[in-house]
């Protein structure tokens, strides 16, 4: 090997390193840039099937990878917030968007004839804009911008250093023996493709390196087309190790995505083979790379359209190849399983991520106010059960706080927008405020105990003002946990209005008690008892105020 040979091979590993890089800061860039919109997204899909192949494949052409985008699918579906019925459209809808990167590197063929018109001429001038935006520019969405450009000229410059490391081997015997080999077998073609795939973990960067054999005239017609079906099946590898360990649900949407890529090379790969036997000088005909992005989009799209009316069996297959084991029956009826929420397989999408920490942040909430309520009840009856209940829901919320603490963690080391990073840092100190919040249901539980070990109670006027307190107590954290879900100011102002009243009532019926205490209407016991409750639901509502103005804070 002559230092010429070496030399084209280490200019092909850094063109290919360039190529990898510059797909994943543009994608990191465009998603930072989609921002909380991607949420909305989400939003869209309600049973509209069609609706959610046009959001997966939206999506996949922000992320640039169908392999990604499944990834967060098995963790939306594992998240509970995606049904499988939803999620096979949005899989349909990632193979359909990922073939945005294989036409950008068509762009590569477009203007041979003009240099000046080829997007690697003007890769150097996009990189230098794009990092003078990120160097000198303070806000966020130039920043962002900037990244979507250097990404984009690395990823163009990438291209160029592989084409030109390659084209000199042009005519060695090595290639157009390769892909006889390849074209002559569906097989083996399809294998090829499906390794490279799963080794680069994405379809799109594997389509583009043999676009770029294509640009030096190296590929055959029917090698291409075999391994480009190939290519979509490995992209499903990806999905295939994210479900490991995962629930049953989550394995059965990457099988639904293995499943539908499998079909679609079958049926491509079987029409193929015949198309070839027919006419063998097209089987041999060296293609373009802008045939291979023709190719790969009609294939997508066509797949598509022919399963889009089977979704369902779709899920229905995967049911069959996914057994539910006792195991997991059992466990799903458990108030602890609330955590499963928590999955790390979304963080393919920082924007998501943070999305669906608030969610759960939310549903940590709900089930913080629910104990509450249980609390109150065993006060005001003296409910032996419910006070049981809530020192067992009170060990869910503990674990809940520090799951969502040690998944917010993770999250902050994301790549996060200036305006994402706010919201992170305000979800650790809701936690915070929520957990503290079950401990207060845990004091008011013990309080009751107390009342019912030493056989005490309140008199109807007390039992009255604690109702009457505890009502405003609950609508206070109750629009604080509504703000948190919709953002609205209006529920902050209805936090604060109702905090006010809390904290007036809470002087108001300390005076009071203490004349009841003194005029002998309430035993001394009773009334130590009822202002530490006064006490715990004042701070409760403490809380609630913290955090409506974090989403204050926010806005």
């Amino acid at each position: 090997m002559s230092v010429s040979d070496i030399s084209n091979m280490f200019w092909f590993l850094g063109g290919l390193g360039m190529f990898l890089y510059g797909m994943s800061i543009m994608a990191d860039g465009m998603q930072k840039s989609a921002g909380g919109k991607m949420s909305q997204f989400l939003g869209m899909l309600t049973n509209n099937r069609f609706m959610a192949v046009c959001l997966g494949a939206l999506i996949t052409a922000i992320i640039q990878s169908s392999g990604a985008t499944t990834v967060m699918v098995v963790g939306f579906v594992s998240a509970g917030v995606l049904n499988l019925t939803q999620a096979v459209g949005v899989i349909m809808g990632a193979n359909i968007g990922t073939t945005i990167t294989a036409w950008i590197v068509s762009l590569s063929q477009v203007g041979s004839a003009m240099e000046v018109m080829k997007p690697a001429f003007y890769a150097p001038l996009l990189i230098g804009i794009g990092a003078i935006m990120i160097l000198f520019s303070k806000k966020q969405k130039y920043h962002t911008a900037g990244e979507i450009l250097v990404g984009l000229g690395l990823l163009f410059m990438g291209l160029e250093f592989m084409s030109d490391s390659i084209s000199p081997y042009t005519d060695a015997p090595i290639f157009s023996k390769a892909f006889e080999i390849l074209g002559g077998n569906p097989i083996l073609g399809m294998i090829i493709g499906a390794l490279v795939t799963a080794l680069l973990q994405s379809s799109s960067a594997s389509v583009g390196i043999l676009q770029t054999l294509a640009l030096n005239g190296v590929v055959t017609t029917n090698a291409a087309i075999y391994i480009t079906l190939g290519q979509n099946i490995g992209s499903c590898v990806t999905a295939m190790l994210s479900s490991i360990g995962g629930s049953r649900t989550a394995k059965r949407a990457a099988v639904m995505h293995l499943s539908f890529n499998i079909i679609g090379a079958l049926v491509f790969g079987i029409l193929g083979f015949v198309l070839f036997m027919v006419y063998p000088s097209m089987a041999v005909h060296n293609i373009t790379a802008m045939e291979i992005s023709m190719f790969h989009t009609v294939f997508n799209l066509t797949n598509t359209a022919i399963l889009f009316p089977f979704a369902s069996q779709l899920v229905k297959l995967s049911g069959i190849f996914v057994k539910e084991t006792q195991e997991e029956q059992e466990s799903e009826d458990d108030e602890a399983m609330a955590v499963k929420h928590l999955d790390e397989r979304i963080f393919e999408s920082p924007a998501f991520a943070v999305d669906t920490a608030a969610l759960e942040v939310i549903h940590m909430g709900q089930i913080t106010m629910g104990n509450v309520k249980r609390a109150m009840e065993a006060v005001l009856t003296g409910n032996l059960e419910e006070i049981e209940e809530v020192y067992k829901v009170e060990k869910t919320i503990d674990s809940m706080e520090k799951m969502l603490t040690e998944y917010l963690i993770k999250i902050d080391n994301l790549s996060l927008t200036e305006h994402q990073k706010v919201v992170v840092n305000d979800l650790f100190y809701s936690v915070s405020d929520i957990e503290r919040v079950g401990d207060h249901a845990e004091n008011l539980a013990e309080a009751a105990q107390y009342l019912v070990d030493h056989k005490l109670g309140f008199s109807d006027t007390g039992i009255e003002d604690l109702r009457e307190i505890s009502a405003s107590v609950f609508q206070s954290f109750d629009h604080a946990i509504e703000a948190r879900r919709t953002g609205s100011m209006d529920e902050v102002r209805k936090v604060s209005q109702y905090e006010d009243q809390v904290d007036s009532m809470e002087e108001d019926l300390r005076e009071k008690h203490i004349g009841r205490l003194s005029s002998g209407e309430c035993a001394p016991s009773a009334g130590v008892v009822f202002l530490d409750i006064i006490s715990n639901l004042e701070r409760i509502s403490d809380h609630a105020y913290n955090l409506a103005g974090y989403i204050k804070n926010e806005l």
